[in-house]
């Protein structure tokens, strides 16, 4: 292969213990078979029902960071082990936060309790029609700050400034959260639905990540989906795909919400699109891809659907087996997940447990050359990585993990 092509899949939530329980519920069949073949298999109880099992590399890998959130688990990736704790907020956030959070936007808020996120929003949406007033929530699993807003009625530019002034002040007053998101959403034929227009404000960076060493070797750094808000460091190319009409035929069957209230579906369509023109652009030093799918959290895990959890997963699958023909021999595709889902009785709560990080280099057994940490981490992903594109002991160095290698 002329320029390297490396793709790092973040299968959000699929952790090895949430996969068991998915599996244990379900008894109908599950077809996996390009994961089974990358040896999910062998490390699920249960796994001889996803499939054949192939040549793939698999292992289970722990955190090494404190906390199961989105965030964490992705900084994790690409070299940043997080020691903290964060909290949530049963009874919604303070009030002397609420109130100075006001001042700061030029806005009243309404509602500041805890709630799912499409559930904030149906409940609270006429009042926000009717007042201008932000709902703000807080999340059931992640330690954060929810700014539910309807694009017709506060503008997406108006949006991002209030979640940026949500998160300052939360810093400011030592409010323990990882971010404030602003979720953007509108009304259509079929009811609500939360748009590609969200936007993230996140802890800043402690050190350089895998994604700056890359893009100073002059590898062309490329995100899909939410991975560059979590890891928000500098990319050569962020791709959010939002219209249908963009996703090509193979691909029209995947992540698709009965109800279209996510924008979710696309992003395995911005990967293939990111190897492909991998494929075709000079890029002499090769390319990293880095995307989250996050349709297995958000849509499916949250509401503790089974069924559809499962099927959105063998929507994974079926992408994993589109893009390791698109990436070609020699290509190094990784598959993780950034944190599992507890199924409890009200929720789908984000959960600390073993996560599967299965790789291959195309055409070849395994991952060649390429050897796996002994620390088994979630930096595991990072560490291959590395190692594909040749900068492992600056890696090394810059994250501070080397003992974890």
């Amino acid at each position: 292969m002329d320029s390297p092509v490396a793709v790092l899949l973040v299968a959000d939530a699929v952790g090895i213990t949430t996969l068991e329980y998915l599996l244990n519920k379900h008894s109908g069949p599950v077809r996996l078979p390009n994961l089974a073949r990358l040896g999910l298999g062998r490390l699920v109880k249960g796994g001889e029902r996803l499939g054949k099992p192939g040549n793939g590399f698999a292992m289970s890998v722990e955190q090494a960071s404190a906390s199961a959130d989105s965030v964490i688990g992705h900084r994790e990736m690409m070299g940043i082990v997080d020691g903290g704790t964060y909290s949530l907020f049963p009874d919604g956030f303070p009030a002397e936060y609420i109130k100075e959070l006001e001042r700061k936007i030029g806005r009243k808020t309404i509602f500041n309790k805890m709630a799912g996120g499409m559930e904030a929003i149906e409940l609270n949406a006429a009042e926000h029609e009717k007042t201008g007033f932000p709902i703000v929530y807080a999340s059931k699993c992640d330690p954060l700050i929810q700014i539910a807003m309807d694009e017709a009625v506060i503008p997406v530019s108006e949006q991002h400034k209030i979640a940026d002034a949500a998160f300052a002040l939360a810093r400011d007053m030592k409010i323990p959260v990882t971010r404030a998101i602003a979720r953007a959403y509108v009304r259509t034929a079929g009811g609500l639905a939360r748009t590609a227009n969200r936007h993230d404000a996140v802890l800043p960076m402690e050190r350089k990540t895998l994604v700056d060493i890359l893009y100073s070797e002059k590898v062309w750094t490329v995100s899909v989906g939410k991975t560059g808000e979590l890891v928000n460091t500098v990319y050569h190319e962020k791709i959010k795909l939002s219209d249908p009409a963009f996703v090509s035929p193979q691909l029209q069957s995947l992540f698709v919400h009965p109800q279209r209230k996510d924008t979710n579906p696309l992003s395995a369509q911005g990967t293939l699109n990111a190897v492909l023109s991998a494929k075709a652009v000079w890029r002499p030093k090769g390319t990293f891809i880095f995307s989250n799918l996050v349709d297995t959290d958000s849509l499916y895990g949250h509401t503790r659907d089974v069924a559809g959890s499962l099927a959105a997963l063998e929507g994974v699958d079926k992408a994993v087996g589109i893009l390791e023909a698109a990436v070609g021999k020699g290509g190094l595709l990784i598959i993780t997940a950034d944190h599992g889902m507890a199924h409890r009785e009200d929720y789908g709560y984000h959960n600390k447990e073993p996560l599967p990080l299965l790789a291959e280099i195309a055409g070849e057994n395994g991952l060649g050359k390429l050897k796996a940490g002994k620390g088994r981490t979630l930096a595991d992903a990072g560490w291959l990585v590395s190692q594909y594109f040749g900068c492992e002991e600056k890696f090394a160095a810059e994250s501070g993990l080397a003992h974890l290698f």
